[in-house]
Parts: structure tokens; C-alpha cells; sequence
């Protein structure tokens, strides 16, 4: 007898009702197809064959109903005109245990079933934390925790990225983004691999005679339902995934998804992904790379209307009118991240540049902000570096940006120069500074935040080893450049005014004698925007955030010391120092005019109240006050 399902549940995979399964797969009109039943003890020969016959009124759809089976023992995959096919909606997918270390042949994948009973406990809703409020954290599953050093039991898992929640938590993290954590095919054999040959990594005598995926993009075939399973301790993925989320959700910590389709994407097939991750594993958004047609698909879905969709093509005018009180669209901006970079080694012409990037911020969508990120150097080596080097992929240095705008400060790579190595821990602690002292929402790259070096590589793709995992030795750099970044995440957000919900104007909107952002350069209000100027200062005044409160951010990328102009503050209130990458953490003298800022450095100051002595002394005009 043909199984007809009803209309409401004809949509493709599985759905699971008592003890009985559907099963509904789109076949090719005309081909033979069939399910096939498997007890995962007797994996060699199905259990049972199920012919999935055309039904007239279902397209190309075939549906088959199953009674008894478990997600735990049973599992199942398709036959269609007598080749093995895995199902591209399954929810688990079995074969592919060990990072590497098998040939991707599908015939040897099996497809399992996910569980209904799992306990979410308190996580019954998303955590919705607004994009300004948002500190974001870019990692990789596996490399996050696959070191030796990493003081974690289930090292390179889902598991052991929950065993590292208290650590991101202490840290100062509210949200991480994962690269691609569903099951992807990472072996490129040698027919696929197109360019290069296998990487050589020095002291890897077990090289291997075909490419890694690593970072898991570009499978065009990958199961964008299932949990990677070589990123689990246990033989259930979709139970590990989602204790992972709900342990981060406890601590308060939002789990982002990256999701890579090719193009043309099938936006039926993308929103019923992005519902089955945010509905069935509580996931609190994506990242899509992905056509801006299809992104804005998905960021129309009502079911997706309270999750984060985040798109690089994005602009302002991607919102959905869901009227939902929600603001869920974000976009990934590059502006700021090159920006500083040139900033940061002393390029010229850079501060026009750099204040608008540091500036900008939409009311209708969010923005992603970040330094670094997978696809080029990390923090310490962008400091350490003039140029990339790519050898150990493969490529011949071929591959790549032409220039990732780095400066070795005076030494190419590893140095035991202290005054070198002194400088490029001020340099890091300057980027961490522009970033999160930027509007919009930061994004840190895994490692970063402890001087994690690749050796110079900016595309390790297909790199499984200790050049690609985070590096957890501690040291005194690590542990100064950590206590550092914590901090300037405390700083940011006790002040509102660093992280608003809308574009800062620039203007003295509330007639408070003081614009909302305003720039600073050697005279007050005048920002300095000359070609050879590298420094520069931006007030904010808390009173647009509804707090009693001013920040003077400054920045000297000079090679020599420089002179800031420092506004006036209101009678009762003086400049203290809160945060200096050069150590100098003496704060100015009361009705200070200016500051003195040391050779590639930044300095943040605060506002605080002091006694008045005298309460009838009127304010006296100063040239360091606004006209």
C-alpha cells in the first residue's frame, strides 16, 4: 500500500509521531527509489527495503511511514536508480568519526534519527540579546579546544567547547559564532583538490596523500541538518549539540551557526535548515555565506523572525518589515577592519577613514565589526609579520590577499628582541582597543585575545594541527594581552554610550552643550584629519545614553609622541585615566587642556565627579570648550 501523508507534513525528512517515522525525500520523476532500514549492530545488510513510490499529487516528493524504529539503534539511507544516497535532510549522519582519517565515500554513510525527549530544562526562549549589547566570539569547534593545553576532558568537541564556558564567561563573551559545525566532507582528494598538493607541516610525519577541509566551506554536497559527528565525544550529535547550547545559553552565551550553501541556493531547502537548528536546537542565529537573495529570504521567514541572520551583502534596506519589535538583520563590515590595520602600522591618510568606521551604526540593522578573522593573520601576527607566508598549505605562497596591511614592528617573526616584543603587545592592545571601542558589535577571533600565532599563514585552510588550534600555554604576554581585553570589554559595556542602538549623530541634539560623538586633534573640535596626522581623539557624552558620563578615546599611531587637545568638562567633574596601552597611568591635572600620548599608543578616560569648592564660581570660557 502507497503511504499518503498528509498535506500539512509533506515537506522533505523526517518526522517523528509516537512510535512511528515518515520519511519524505524528493526522487527524480521516473527514478527508482527505495528506503533502506538498518540496525546499527548489523550495519553490513539493511534490515529492511522500502520502495518510495511516485504519488500522483506529490510532485516529486515520495513518502514511506515506519513504525518501532530508535533513534538510538536504527538507522536508514536512500537508494535511487541503484546508487546509495544520503539523505540531505537527515539530522545525524554516521561514517565520518574520525577528523580525516577516512575516504568520503557516501556509500558508507549511514542517516539516524534525531531524539524528541531531549531535556532543554530552563531554555525555553532565545536569549535575544540586542547587537549593541553583543561581544562576539569567531571559533572553531574542533581547533578551540583540540590542543593538549586546552585543560579540557573532551578535547576538539561540541563537549568540550561547553567545558570552556566559564572561561568565555569570564572573559567577557556574550555570543559565539561557529564555522561550519554541520556535517561537511573535509577529505579533498586528489581530484578535487584543483591547485597545490598536500601540506607539509614541519615535525607531521604522518602526511597524508590528500587535502583537509578544516575550515569546512565549499562542500557543495554537505548535510546542512546534522551536527558534525567528528566534533562529538558521544555516538549522539544532536544530543551534543544541543547540551552545548544549553549550557552556553545558561551562562548567557548566544550560539551563532555559519552556514555555507552553493549558489543557485535552494531557499526552500535554506529556510527549513535554519528552522530545524533554531527550533529543534535552540540555535540563536546564523551567519550566511550565501547570495544576498537567498539571505534575505531567510530573514523574511516568519519562523526565523526573532533569529539572528547575518549577511555580509546586507544593507540597511534588508530589514523585513515583520513588526516585530526586533531588530535581527545584521551585516559584516570590512571598513573597520582595514581601516585600523593601516592605521595601526602608520599609514598616512587614515583618520578620516578610521573615525567613520569607528562611528558607523545602522538603526535598522546591526553591524559586525571585527580586526581579524579566519580568512587571514591572527592579532600577533599581524604585528609580527610584513608579509604572508603560505608555504605550508600547499599553495607556494600563491594564494591569499596580496596584503594583509601588517607591520613586523622592526623584526620579521618570532623575535627575543624585548623591545620589540614590548611593541607588538602595545600594538595588539591598541587593535583590541579600536575594536571594542567601536559602534556596532565586535567580534574577536578565537585566540586572539592570548597572542595565538599561525607562523604567518593567513589561509590555512586545509591546516589540522597546532598552527590552526588555540594555543591555551599561558605566558606573560598572553596572561597581560587577556587581563587587557577583559577589561576593555568591562569598559565597554559599563559605558552605553561605546555600544547605542542607532547611529551617533554628531550634534548637539539635546542642546546640552556637548554633540552626542565628536573628534579632537590638536585643537578641540577640530579632529585633524591631515594626510600626515596619526592621532586623533572622540569624546562621547553619556548624556544620549541617559548616563551622567564622558569618554575621551585617544589615539597616537605616530612613531613619536603627540599632543591631544582635551575638552572641558563641566564644573565638578575632571579626567581620570581608565585604560593606556603604553602603562602610563597617570591621569591629567584638573582643567587639563591637553594630554601627551606615547608613540603607538591609546589611552581611554573617563569622567568623574570631584567635590566643588566653590558652588557659586561660575564656569569660565576656556579655548578647550566647545563654541
Amino acid at each position: 500500500m502507497i503511504y499518503s501523508p498528509e498535506p500539512e507534513t509533506l515537506i522533505p525528512g523526517t518526522h517523528r509521531s509516537g512510535k512511528d517515522t515518515q520519511f519524505c525525500v524528493n526522487v527524480p520523476a521516473g527514478a527508482v527509489a527505495s528506503l533502506l532500514v538498518y540496525d546499527k549492530r548489523k550495519p553490513d545488510a539493511p534490515a529492511r527495503e522500502i520502495p518510495l513510490e511516485e504519488i500522483p499529487w506529490h510532485g516529486t516528493l515520495r513518502c514511506a511511514r515506519v513504525s518501532g524504529l530508535s533513534p538510538k539503534t536504527s538507522r536508514y539511507r536512500l537508494m535511487i536508480d541503484g546508487k546509495f544516497l544520503t539523505d540531505p535532510s537527515a539530522h545525524a549522519v554516521y561514517g565520518r568519526e574520525r577528523f580525516g582519517e577516512r575516504d568520503a565515500d557516501c556509500e558508507e554513510l549511514l542517516c539516524g534519527l534525531a531524539e524528541e525527549d531531549f531535556d532543554w530544562q530552563d531554555d525555553t526562549a532565545p536569549l535575544e540579546i540586542p547587537f549593541e549589547d553583543v561581544i562576539a566570539y569567531h571559533l572553531h569547534v574542533r581547533g578551540f579546544t583540540k590542543a593538549a593545553g586546552s585543560g579540557v576532558r573532551h578535547r576538539g568537541t561540541f563537549l568540550g567547547l561547553k567545558e570552556k564556558t566559564d572561561y568565555l564567561k569570564d572573559l567577557g563573551v556574550n555570543q559565539v559564532i561557529l564555522m561550519p559545525a554541520y556535517e561537511f566532507d573535509e577529505i579533498l582528494l586528489p581530484d578535487m583538490r584543483g591547485i597545490g598538493a598536500p601540506p607539509k607541516i614541519a615535525g607531521d610525519e604522518k602526511a597524508l596523500p590528500y587535502k583537509i577541509n578544516y575550515w569546512g566551506y565549499g562542500d557543495t554536497k554537505a548535510s546542512w541538518f546534522a551536527p558534525k559527528l567528528a566534533y562529538c565525544a558521544t555516538a549522539d550529535p544532536v544530543r551534543e549539540f544541543r547540551t552545548m547550547v544549553r549550557g552556553l545559553h545558561e551562562a548567557g552565551i548566544e550560539v551563532i551557526m555559519e552556514i555555507s550553501m552553493p549558489d543557485p541556493v535552494d531557499v526552500n531547502l535554506l529556510c527549513r535548515c535554519l528552522r530545524w537548528w533554531h527550533i529543534g536546537c535552540h540555535v540563536d542565529g546564523f551567519s550566511l555565506l550565501m547570495s544576498d537573495q537567498a539571505a534575505r529570504a531567510a530573514a523574511a521567514d516568519p519562523a526565523l523572525g526573532r533569529a539572528k541572520i547575518i549577511c555580509e551583502s546586507f544593507t540597511p534596506d534588508a530589514a523585513p518589515g515583520n513588526g516585530n519589535g526586533f531588530r535581527h538583520i545584521a551585516r559584516k563590515d570590512g571598513a573597520l577592519r582595514y581601516r585600523a590595520r593601516r592605521l595601526l602600522k602608520g599609514d598616512g591618510d587614515q583618520l578620516g577613514g578610521f573615525c567613520e568606521a569607528v562611528r558607523t551604526n545602522y538603526e535598522e540593522i546591526g553591524i559586525y565589526n571585527c580586526i581579524t578573522g579566519h580568512e587571514g593573520m591572527t592579532l600577533l601576527d599581524l604585528v609580527s609579520y610584513d608579509r604572508k607566508h603560505n608555504e605550508e598549505n600547499g599553495e607556494q605562497n600563491r594564494d591569499g590577499a596580496p596584503t594583509e596591511y601588517s607591520w613586523n614592528c622592526g623584526e620579521e617573526g618570532p623575535t627575543r628582541k624585548r623591545n620589540i616584543q614590548a611593541l607588538r603587545l602595545k600594538q595588539m592592545k591598541n587593535a583590541m582597543a579600536m575594536l571594542l571601542l567601536s559602534q556596532g558589535t565586535p567580534v574577536i577571533r578565537a585566540g586572539d585575545e592570548r597572542g595565538n600565532t599561525q607562523k604567518g599563514n593567513s589561509n590555512p585552510y586545509c591546516i589540522d594541527s597546532a598552527v590552526t588550534w588555540v594555543d591555551w600555554r599561558a605566558n606573560t604576554q598572553s596572561k597581560e594581552l587577556y587581563a587587557f581585553v577583559k577589561e576593555l570589554i568591562a569598559l565597554r559595556k559599563a559605558n552605553r554610550i561605546l555600544h547605542m542602538p542607532r547611529p551617533l549623530a554628531g550634534a548637539d541634539s539635546r542642546s546640552c552643550g556637548y554633540p552626542d560623538f565628536s573628534c579632537h586633534g590638536s585643537r578641540a573640535w577640530y579632529g585633524g584629519f591631515e594626510y600626515e596626522n596619526r592621532h586623533i581623539g572622540f569624546l562621547y557624552c553619556g548624556m544620549y545614553a541617559g548616563e551622567e558620563s564622558f569618554i575621551y578615546t585617544a589615539y597616537n599611531m605616530y612613531w613619536e609622541p603627540q599632543e591631544l587637545a582635551l575638552p572641558l568638562l563641566p564644573e565638578g567633574m575632571r579626567w581620570e585615566t581608565a585604560l593606556d596601552t603604553a602603562g602610563v597611568l597617570a591621569s591629567p591635572e584638573d582643567k587639563a587642556k591637553e594630554i601627551r600620548l606615547e608613540p603607538r599608543s591609546a589611552r581611554v578616560l573617563t569622567a568623574v565627579k570631584v567635590p566643588v569648592k566653590n558652588h557659586d564660581r561660575k564656569t569660565k570660557k576656556s579655548s578647550g570648550t566647545k563654541k
